[in-house]
């Protein structure tokens, strides 16, 4: 499959980078912090082990592997499940399920998805406790633990939100830093998520394995950002987006917004049209042409993407063809972002900035990457 085979170019030339220019995988913080996390997994109640629901295998932390006779009982939360595919986010929770793993999806930016995985955890807890169930006085501590970026300090904040119960615990509510950069989290933070009986997590640093992953791991943690953009060239990651997207099914979703030149000049022109009791209306809208978050761009990204690819004649499977393409793409999308940069290398670097940007958002479909194993019926 084309887009496979452009994956495994990216990890290909990611794991030159590191061995050509001698960069580390995971710097001298990262091992020491393993080291630290490692020692408190043994006296963690429960474990909640945070994944990207994109990559529900890629996005695994092996310190737990590697800790399996002292670990606790432990929850896989797939995080970021509102970029994930629906159907197939279904099917990897049945495949975890067979194999006697509790698993749930989540979104740290939705408070019921927080609510139910903070219930998952209190029955968690509950059952741990066993006969102590009438002691008021009962700790429990909740580790999260995942590599990079996947959400940990998003997760650990919502459950903070929604688990504080006393007016005295809303005055002193403290957060964990958030970003959207790969291992901000310095050190091993803890907050209260529960009280009757008291539950704190501690949100951790991102932990990746000492050994570099296989070149089709590694593709995928940098399609979706759980390393960062530094090891391949932004433009080389967008096509890899772009071989998927266009494998995808995604693309028919919008067919709706190929129009004739005249109606989308009229619908994404510089005034916004209402109805009223008195007829049509047209309001000015401030708009930023390079701002690529607004709707209207976004919506000619998505059109532009189905134009391309529903006039395309060639073989996606073949991966000069689907080369091809997304050459074609790229200048259809430059003028859809509106850059209008001559340079065209600056402008694709640009193009590929912004592409990635709607894809990691979701404004762009909701994919897994990941394969399942086995097919599950």
């Amino acid at each position: 499959m084309a887009a496979t085979r452009l994956g495994r170019r990216i990890g290909t030339a990611a794991k030159e980078e590191l061995r050509s220019k001698k960069k580390a995988w995971r710097d001298s913080f990262m091992a020491a912090a393993s080291r630290a996390v490692a020692e408190r997994i043994p006296m963690a109640d429960l474990i909640v082990h945070v994944r990207d629901a994109r990559i529900p295998l890629s996005s695994q932390c092996d310190i737990l592997a590697n800790n399996s006779r002292s670990s606790p009982k432990q929850i896989i939360a797939l995080n970021k499940m509102d970029l994930a595919a629906t159907s197939s986010l279904k099917a990897w929770m049945e495949y975890f399920r067979e194999r006697n793993c509790i698993s749930c999806g989540v979104n740290a930016h939705n408070k019921d998805s927080i609510k139910q995985l903070l219930s998952l955890i209190q029955r968690q807890v509950s059952e741990l406790r066993g006969t102590d169930q009438c002691d008021n006085n009962y700790t429990a501590t909740v580790m999260l633990i995942g590599i990079s970026n996947v959400g940990k300090s998003a997760l650990t904040n919502a459950l903070h939100q929604v688990g504080r119960i006393s007016a005295a615990e809303k005055g002193k509510l403290k957060h964990a830093t958030v970003s959207p950069e790969p291992g901000e989290t310095k050190d091993i933070r803890s907050f209260k998520i529960g009280s009757h009986p008291n539950i704190y997590v501690l949100d951790t640093p991102a932990i990746l394995s000492p050994k570099v992953p296989s070149v089709d791991v590694l593709s995928k943690l940098i399609l979706t950002g759980a390393i960062g953009d530094c090891l391949v060239r932004r433009k080389e990651v967008a096509q890899y987006f772009l071989a998927v997207h266009n494998s995808s099914e995604q693309y028919k979703k919008w067919a709706k917004l190929s129009t004739s030149d005249n109606d989308r000049l009229f619908l994404n022109g510089t005034t916004e049209c209402f109805l009223t009791s008195s007829g049509l209306h047209m309001k000015q809208k401030n708009k930023i042409p390079t701002d690529h978050t607004q709707d209207c761009i976004v919506q000619d990204v998505r059109r532009t993407l189905f134009e391309t690819i529903s006039s395309f004649e060639g073989d996606l499977r073949c991966e000069d063809e689907m080369e091809a393409l997304i050459a074609r793409q790229f200048t259809a999308l430059q003028e859809a972002f509106r850059i209008s940069i001559e340079c065209e290398e600056e402008a694709h670097d640009k193009v590929a900035g912004k592409l990635l940007n709607l894809f990691r958002t979701g404004r762009l479909g909701h994919y897994i990457l990941d394969h399942l194993p086995r097919n599950i019926q």
